[in-house]
């Protein structure tokens, strides 16, 4: 990987955006972007001299001319929440010439992002949303175990955070968006409505216990079931470490509900700063499942969990590690994928474990084959 090679950091000193800085550092040239110049400055010389802070706002009309004089190879654009914004910064890297990677969780937004297919074939970059989390490390564990199954029947993932890990009000803004909201789930082989953060149910995690779950909206849930055809449910929960924060969690989705509030996602402020006073209620620890259920080679009920435990409040560096890894292999030059897709397959588990290694992170996994 060349140190010439170019990668701009929309949003590169914010929550997820500093993270992916400092691992890239010493990978490539950095630009770090964001709406403020002074900060985007400060954040460049702490990553080493060669690297340049610039003031850019991802909403810019004239993004694809800034993005051609900053010489920009790829752009990891990490400015959320993606619910409910467009493809401009996409669209301006296909005119720029410039591979486009970002960590966006909304469901629509990832799963829509094929429809710039065309463009970015016409113009020979790679345009991939959703290089986080889900679907691109939820989709890389599935991969690498769905060769164990003749039939794959049920999908069940879960994340479950620990209450000291760090949030920003942007996260809190995407997983309040749906709080309460009616959105389509695949059970038992067909569409079914339910609501963001209701159907309580408990769910042990075998390093760290258990806790409360609830449904959420991801673009898994909309992916999976064409990507994994035959398969009849497809869920996606999420579960904080505070029965009490969970609880308010469910109260707030019930208000929503019954029309009492309009949107959730206005009080992300408000709990962002509220968080930390519990923080002595909890720990750094959290984790992540991923439960595939149906029949072996053999023909017999097969089931395989996975399971992730983030230590030392290393857990908000799993959704970076997806771009990252796609970031170095492009600038390496052995992805040579091109063309709008969902970020599914461009990333195997072992190039995440080779991540995770390199970042020295605390880190680890397990599988178990029932």
């Amino acid at each position: 990987m060349g140190r010439d090679y170019r990668i701009l950091v929309l949003g590169g000193y914010g929550h997820f955006g500093g993270r992916i800085g400092r691992a890239l550092a010493h990978d490539a040239t950095l630009i770090i972007a964001g709406r403020d110049g002074v900060k985007a400055n400060v954040a460049a010389r702490i990553l080493g001299a060669r690297h340049e802070g610039v003031a850019l706002d991802h909403t810019a009309t004239d993004l694809a001319a800034r993005l051609r004089a900053l010489r920009a190879a790829t752009v990891i654009h990490t400015c959320g929440p993606f619910q409910g914004q467009n493809y401009h910064v996409a669209q301006a890297c296909i005119a720029a010439g410039a591979h486009y990677v970002d960590l966006a969780d909304g469901r629509a937004f990832v799963a829509d992002i094929a429809g710039l297919d065309g463009a970015a074939r016409e113009r020979g970059v790679l345009v991939t949303s959703g290089a986080s989390t889900l679907p691109a490390l939820s989709s890389a564990v599935i991969d690498e175990h769905r060769a164990h199954f003749s039939r794959l029947d049920n999908i069940d993932i879960s994340i479950a955070p620990g209450q000291q890990t760090p949030r920003g009000v942007a996260t809190l803004q995407a997983v309040l968006s749906y709080c309460g909201k009616p959105f389509d789930a695949w059970e038992q082989g067909r569409w079914q409505t339910v609501h963001g953060w209701q159907g309580l149910h408990r769910f042990r995690y075998p390093d760290f216990g258990a806790r409360w779950l609830a449904r959420c909206d991801v673009p898994d849930l909309q992916l999976f079931p064409a990507r994994y055809a035959g398969v009849r449910r497809v869920r996606f929960d999420a579960g904080l470490e505070l029965a009490v924060a969970q609880g308010a969690f469910w109260l707030l989705a019930g208000m929503v509900r019954a029309g009492w509030v309009g949107n959730a996602s206005h009080f992300a402020g408000l709990m962002c700063k509220l968080g930390p006073c519990f923080d002595w209620m909890g720990s750094d620890t959290g984790g992540m499942h991923v439960g595939l259920g149906g029949l072996d080679r053999e023909g017999r009920a097969a089931r395989i969990d996975w399971h992730l435990l983030a230590r030392r409040a290393h857990g908000p560096e799993i959704p970076c590690l997806p771009a990252i890894v796609i970031a170095r292999k492009l600038a390496a030059g052995v992805l040579t994928t091109r063309g709008a897709m969902p970020c599914m397959g461009l990333m195997s588990l072992g190039e995440f474990a080779e991540a995770v290694t390199a970042a020295q992170l605390d880190i680890s996994w397990r599988t178990v084959f029932l």
